[in-house]
C-alpha cells in the first residue's frame, strides 16, 4: 500500500520484433538506451537528475555486469542519476515499478523510469564451466612446463556451446511444455486458444489504426510498428498451424496462439504529486498496490498458475473482488495460460486449495487485453512489465474507467499483480 500517491505519466518503447530479424544487429543496451534516450526527449528530461531508474532484463552477457547504469549514462538524463538492475523472469519491469513506485510513496524521491529489455538477439552464449577453470589454471600457471600441461588438459567436450533456452532447469521442460500439460489439465481447447489468439491481434490492430500507440511506440530502425501484428489472420488460418511442444498428436499451443520470441526495451515514467507539479505533467494513473506469488511446480503445480495467488492477496488486502476492475491486463505468455488462470479462478476446488477461500468468479472477457496482448504485441521478456504499466495508464486516463487489473507469469513457477487506479 502506498504511502502517498505514485503516478504514471507515460511510457515509450520500441516496436517489438521477431528475434533474430529486425534487431539482430542490435545490443541489448542499444535498444534499452534508445528507449531511454525517447523518454528523455518526449519528457524533457534533458540533463535532469531522477531519483533512479529500475531496469529489468533476464538474458544479457555477465559482460553487461553495470547495464542500467550504462544504459542511463546514454540517456540524456543527467549522470548524477542512479540506476539498478532486477531479474524476476517476464515480471521483471513489473517488478522494477513496484519498487520504485514504494520508494516515491515512501518520499525517498519524487521521481523515476522504470523499464526493461530482453533480446534473443544478442544472447551470451558460453562455454562449460570445465572450459572457465582450465583456463584459468592455464592463467594462474606459474611456468611453461605448466601453461603446456593446463593446454593439453583440455577436450572436446570443454568447446561445447552454451546457449540460453527458456527450459526449467528442475524439469527440462520448456514453458510452451509446461503450458501444455496446465491446457490438458483444465481441459482448455485448442479452437478456446485460438479464439482468444485471434481476439489479441484484432484487438492490436485496432489500437494501431486508432494510434492507441502513437505515442506509447517509437519509430526505431525503420519499423514503427510491432512485427507480430496479423491483421489478415482468421480462425481457418490459426487452426491450420502445427502443434509447437507437443508433437504427440494432443499438442493444442502453436505459434498462433503462443507469445513469441521477441526483442525489445519499453519503460514508463513514475512521479510523485510533487514532481507532477514541478514538470507540468498530466497524470494518468496511479499505481495502487502489487503482490508476487510462487507455487511448487516441481511437485506438480501448473508452472504459470502463480498469478492467481497474487491476483487473490491483492484483492483481499486492497477489499476489492475480482470483478471490481474495468479492464484486466493479463500477460499472453500462451492464451492457454490465460485460459487456465480465467478458468482457475471460476473453481471452488482449485480457490479453497490455494487460496483458501471460494472460487473469485469469472471477468467479463471484453475488458480482457482490449489494446491487444502478448501473443499480437510480442513478448521480450524484461520488457512486458513496463509495456502493460503504460498501456494501461493510458488506458484508464482516455476512458476516464477507474481501475485496472494486471497479471504476469513467470518462469521458476511465480507470478506478479498490481493494481493501478485513474489519477
Amino acid at each position: 500500500m502506498m504511502k502517498r500517491p505514485v503516478y504514471v505519466v507515460g511510457g515509450t518503447r520500441t516496436p517489438f520484433a521477431k528475434s533474430l530479424t529486425v534487431y539482430s544487429d542490435v545490443t541489448g543496451q542499444e535498444l534499452m538506451t534508445a528507449c531511454l534516450v525517447q523518454m528523455t526527449k518526449q519528457f524533457n528530461l534533458q540533463n535532469e537528475r531522477l531519483g533512479d531508474v529500475g531496469l529489468g532484463s533476464v538474458i544479457h552477457s555477465s559482460m553487461d555486469w553495470d547495464f542500467a547504469r550504462e544504459c542511463v549514462l546514454g540517456s540524456g538524463v543527467s549522470p548524477y542519476t542512479p540506476a539498478y538492475g532486477v531479474q524476476r523472469a517476464c515480471a521483471s519491469s513489473l517488478e522494477t515499478t513496484w519498487e520504485l513506485a514504494l520508494k516515491i510513496a515512501n518520499s525517498d524521491m519524487d521521481i523515476a523510469i522504470t523499464g526493461g529489455v530482453d533480446t534473443n538477439s544478442d544472447l551470451p552464449i558460453t562455454l562449460p564451466r570445465s572450459f572457465t577453470r582450465k583456463m584459468l589454471n592455464v592463467h594462474k600457471a606459474k611456468n611453461f612446463g605448466d601453461k603446456i600441461k593446463g593446454i593439453f588438459a583440455f577436450r572436446p567436450s570443454d568447446l561445447k556451446l552454451q546457449i540460453p533456452s527458456v527450459k526449467e532447469p528442475r524439469t527440462g521442460l520448456s514453458m510452451g511444455e509446461h503450458c501444455e500439460k496446465m491446457v490438458k489439465e483444465w481441459k482448455i481447447s485448442r479452437q478456446a486458444q485460438d479464439e482468444l489468439a485471434l481476439l489479441s491481434q484484432q484487438h492490436a490492430e485496432k489500437a494501431y489504426a486508432e494510434g492507441f500507440y502513437q505515442d506509447l511506440v517509437f519509430e526505431f530502425h525503420g519499423i514503427a510498428k510491432d512485427t507480430f501484428i496479423r491483421s489478415d489472420t482468421n480462425m481457418d488460418l490459426l487452426a491450420k498451424l502445427k502443434p509447437a511442444f507437443d508433437f504427440t498428436g494432443t499438442g493444442t499451443l502453436t505459434a498462433g496462439n503462443s507469445s513469441p520470441l521477441s526483442d525489445g526495451a519499453a519503460a514508463a515514467l513514475l512521479v510523485s504529486e510533487v514532481a507532477l507539479k514541478q514538470y507540468n505533467y498530466t497524470p494518468l494513473a496511479q499505481f495502487i498496490d502489487a503482490e508476487i506469488a510462487a507455487i511448487d511446480f516441481v511437485k506438480g503445480d501448473g508452472l504459470l498458475m502463480a498469478p492467481t495467488i497474487a491476483v487473490s492477496r491483492l484483492l483481499d488486502r486492497n477489499n476489492l473482488k475480482l470483478q471490481d476492475f474495468d479492464f484486466y491486463e493479463i500477460h499472453e505468455a500462451f492464451a492457454g495460460q490465460v485460459l487456465c488462470t480465467l478458468k482457475a479462478w471460476e473453481s471452488d476446488e482449485y480457490c479453497q486449495k490455494f487460496m483458501g477461500k471460494n472460487a473469485l468468479g469469472s471477468i467479463d472477457r471484453d475488458k480482457l487485453n482490449v489494446k491487444g496482448g502478448s501473443v499480437a504485441l510480442g513478448h521480450p521478456f524484461g520488457a512486458t512489465g513496463a509495456r502493460i504499466v503504460a498501456g494501461l495508464s493510458k488506458l484508464l486516463y482516455q476512458t476516464k474507467k477507474k481501475r485496472g487489473l494486471i497479471s504476469i507469469c513467470t518462469a521458476g513457477g511465480m507470478g506478479c499483480a498490481a493494481i493501478l487506479e485513474s489519477a
